[in-house]
């Protein structure tokens, strides 16, 4: 059975990319087959990924989602590459722009990406779907698509404030389109542990979401080499493997498999 989450949250800059690609190259490591989907327009998750000029890719999500749309066939393993790590990717960038904007007037508009999701479980164990940082029609694509949604959110006010009108779209995404929608965590990220802010936001967090919905033990810490990853185009297990974060996502790894 092939699990589809995906990483959601309308606030940006709280690592959404970084974990869609260290957590996919950790279920990898575990003999996973593992499929990433860049749902971004600016292709970051295809850039952090060694492929620094997403715009000049020929193949993309825009595209087998513009042959969905037109109902043209779509050629097994079409646009996907091959990470030395051992993940597989359908690279994203400025066309799915494009796309978002001609999706308003499709019929069904909200299942596009669905059905090009579905087309593709038999063929991995778990697909994993990088969200632009809004509520545009890319990311209630994926929604519908998604199995689960893990909802990274960084230890701050802003980020926190922000998560209340995304359990609202998740809840009402799960009513009309997608009823076996789940949230498969939050996942607290770029904590930092010495300030007490910190402490604080997360215990308001735990205490105003943590009876509805589960927090993961694992909290990724806040780190430079996190950060230099993406310049460099390979996971924190191969640039910094005996460092915190690494041991972080390997435990988020673990924690995602224990939900099978």
């Amino acid at each position: 059975m092939c699990k589809v989450i995906i990483a959601g949250n309308q606030k940006g800059g709280v690592a959404k990319t970084t974990t869609v690609a260290n957590l996919g190259i950790g279920l990898a490591r575990h003999g996973k087959r593992v499929l990433l989907i860049d749902g971004d327009a600016q292709g970051s998750l295809t850039a952090s990924l060694g492929y620094p000029r997403p715009d000049e890719i020929d193949c993309t999500l825009a595209t087998v989602l513009g042959k969905v749309i037109n109902e043209e066939e779509i050629a097994p393993f079409e646009g996907i590459l091959r990470h030395p790590e051992g993940v597989n990717l359908l690279p994203g960038n400025i066309e799915l722009s494009g796309v978002e904007n001609s999706l308003v007037n499709i019929m069904s508009r909200e299942f596009i990406m669905r059905e090009y999701v579905e087309s593709m479980r038999s063929y991995f164990d778990y697909i994993l779907i990088d969200c632009p940082p809004s509520l545009g029609m890319v990311t209630i694509n994926a929604l519908v698509a998604a199995d689960s949604i893990l909802i990274p959110v960084q230890a701050n006010y802003l980020s926190a404030k922000g998560l209340e009108q995304l359990i609202r779209t998740i809840r009402k995404i799960k009513k009309q389109l997608n009823p076996s929608l789940s949230i498969e965590g939050i996942l607290m990220t770029m904590v930092n542990h010495r300030t007490v802010f910190a402490r604080e936001i997360i215990q308001m967090l735990k205490e105003g979401y943590g009876n509805a919905i589960g927090f993961f033990e694992t909290a990724i810490p806040e780190s430079v080499k996190a950060a230099e990853c993406a310049a460099l185009g390979v996971s924190i297990f191969k640039h910094d493997p005996k460092g915190k974060v690494a041991a972080a996502y390997e435990s988020l790894t673990k924690e995602v498999l224990s939900h099978e």
